[in-house]
């Protein structure tokens, strides 16, 4: 695991704020519309001065670490702003490089440059190489370095070295640090290996042109340079170093641009990144321990380490002199100037290898049984013997310097080990205990659910008599229906509405006395289930066929075609239901029948049933 080391050196510090280098591009075409030349210029090699849009004579002025003009070559950028912060690389410190501005200043010629005038980023490669090479080897250290390359386009992270690849996601471990999985890591050796593999990688990155540049960048690209350095002694500390360099894409204004169709997409994923990273800069400057929005892009978020992190970071400000971009370069230096009081906190990640202890043969040993102390008194006597066989001293005095502290490594693995099976005999006791005194419970709970089931059935032998006269009582004109078959359709005039009425008083009366009718008429014995099943055909039964029909359809075409509001007026159907409804209707489509409605969450056949009768009966109430 990685831990903070604290920084010894004279020339290191605790705390390292942002450095803002701001560079001023060549004047391009031809003069603009006022004919007044540049809009900015430089005052010496930290200051510079922006001209009033509205009245030349005023001017605004800026201070910054290093001021780049118009005839600054890019030696001069990477000597002046970016080669002090890479030996903090090999010291295991992270370090940022990234390029901001408005499009068409110049930031992708400042990190890459051509083959004549290589930019930072070759530049800074080349650097790491020879400040490894300019190690001792006496020093004991040895070096690797890996490359990693990707961009952020439509907020998408993709690896420019894998163009295959997806989308890929952003981590943070158990230490902070941020980690893109399935991120293509690449080992090198020299710059020759690094050229072969970033110039086609760059070919891949997402361009394409507008109004203000031929070849604008459509995305953020981010190349990541991984220098792990590992101590040959038996400790073995790794420190490990990291240095971004960025080239972000510029803020556009569409209106000059021109741009539509995927160019505005771009470009509206492009300027919300942007001004998220100058909410991070607010935030940070603001001095409050509020929350500061890194994860409200993905630029900000692999940045974070950059932006008030632990590394040592520079941001190189491109800006240009054309009058028409004044209100970018007027934006772009403000950032500017507020990017330079960030303080980040940088620190040394360092890992310590832990030799491998000899497990087996401390296995062994607990296996024979023999404790720690036995172990050493058996090493002891090993080596009298061999001393008393006239073996050289040198082997006596190795063993007597370093045995020590691996017999203390051995005992102390055994004494865990020992614990270790003390407590799972603990546990398989307690475990024990618990399961006896689950099976008491269970007896206990068996003892007094028989004693609740013989008081309920005396205490329903008891009730039987009187819930039977009031049964009787209240259905006494069904037992007395008139049997005459000279007047039939009399008889079914009147005695099917007293059905009906006396099916819906019934439905009030205690479900315990309708049991019990139902046990006088046939002679059987059913359960509380069966009773239901013979209470939904008998009242189906008394129903006329046709109006049955016709409302078993009205509610089907309800529950198909019908909108939240209008299953909402259907019986015992709520909030929740109709859109339990409407979900499973925009899956599966209508519903064939109405017994599809017990597809649907939550709907039981007992529910369906109840739900049913109670519609059916309120449309004919109707």
């Amino acid at each position: 695991m990685a831990q903070r080391v604290s920084v010894s050196d004279g020339g290191n510090k605790k705390t390292s704020r942002v450095r803002v280098a701001v560079r001023l591009r060549p004047y391009m075409g031809k003069q603009d519309e006022k004919g007044e030349g540049p809009c900015v210029r430089g005052l010496d090699s930290q200051n510079l001065e922006i001209i009033n849009w509205r009245n030349a004579t005023e001017t605004v002025k800026y201070h910054f670490d290093v001021f780049h003009g118009e005839q600054t070559t890019q030696q001069e950028v990477f000597l002046s702003s970016v080669k002090p912060i890479l030996s903090h690389i090999l010291n295991g410190q992270n370090a940022s490089v990234f390029a901001y501005g408005p499009t068409g200043a110049g930031k992708t010629h400042t990190m890459l440059g051509g083959s004549e005038q290589p930019g930072v980023i070759p530049r800074a490669v080349r650097e790491v190489f020879n400040l490894v090479k300019a190690k001792d080897e006496d020093e004991g250290w040895d070096y690797s370095i890996g490359m990693s390359y990707l961009e952020i386009y439509n907020e998408k992270v993709l690896d420019l070295l894998s163009p295959s690849s997806q989308d890929l996601p952003i981590r943070e471990d158990k230490d902070k640090n941020i980690l893109i999985p399935g991120l293509t890591h690449i080992t090198i050796s020299s710059f020759s290996d690094f050229d072969k593999y970033f110039v086609p990688a760059s070919l891949n990155r997402t361009t394409a042109s507008t109004k203000l540049n031929q070849r604008s960048s459509r995305s953020h690209a981010i190349l990541l340079i991984k220098v792990v350095r590992t101590q040959r002694a038996i400790t073995h500390r790794q420190q490990t170093g990291k240095l971004y360099l960025v080239d972000l894409a510029g803020s556009e204004d569409n209106r000059r641009t021109g741009n539509h169709g995927i160019r505005l997409k771009e470009s509206g994923a492009i300027n919300l990144s942007l001004f998220t990273l100058s909410k991070v800069v607010d935030s940070l400057n603001s001095g409050t321990a509020g929350r500061v929005p890194y994860r409200d892009s993905k630029l900000t978020r692999l940045l974070q380490d950059s932006l008030g992190g632990s590394a040592h970071s520079v941001m190189i400000t491109n800006i240009a002199p054309e009058y028409k971009y004044y209100f970018d370069t007027f934006s772009a230096l403000n950032f500017a100037a507020k990017s330079k009081l960030i303080v980040n906190k940088p620190f040394t990640r360092e890992t310590v290898a832990v030799p491998a202890l000899p497990v087996k043969r401390a296995r062994e040993d607990h296996e024979v049984g023999g404790s720690g102390t036995d172990l050493l008194k058996k090493r002891q006597k090993e080596e009298r013997k061999t001393e008393g066989d006239g073996s050289a001293p040198s082997v006596h005095f190795h063993s007597l310097a370093e045995p020590s502290v691996m017999d203390r490594l051995i005992a102390l693995e055994k004494l865990m080990m020992s614990c270790q099976e003390k407590e799972r005999i603990g546990v398989l006791k307690d475990i024990a205990q618990s399961r006896k005194e689950i099976q008491e419970l269970k007896e206990k709970q068996r003892e007094f659910e028989s004693k609740t089931l013989l008081f309920s059935q005396l205490a329903g032998e008891k009730s039987s008599t009187k819930q039977n006269s009031v049964f009787q009582n209240n259905t006494a004109p069904l037992q007395r229906k008139p049997s005459n078959a000279t007047k039939p359709n009399k008889q079914q005039a009147v005695v099917q509405p007293l059905q009906v009425s006396q099916l819906q008083q019934l439905a009030v009366i205690n479900k315990q006395s309708v049991c019990i009718k139902k046990k006088q008429l046939s002679d059987q014995v059913e359960c509380p289930e069966g009773k239901e099943n013979i209470m939904e055909t008998s009242w189906e039964s008394q129903l006329d066929t046709s109006v049955l029909e016709q409302s078993r359809q009205k509610i089907l075409q309800v529950l198909n075609t019908g909108s939240f509001k209008e299953l909402k007026g259907l019986q015992q159907i709520g909030d929740k239901k109709a859109k339990l409804i409407l979900g499973w209707r925009e899956i599966h489509g209508h519903f064939t029948k109405l017994e599809d409605l017990v597809k649907v969450e939550g709907m039981t056949e007992k529910r369906f049933s109840s739900f049913m009768k109670a519609n059916i009966l309120s449309a004919m109430g109707k």
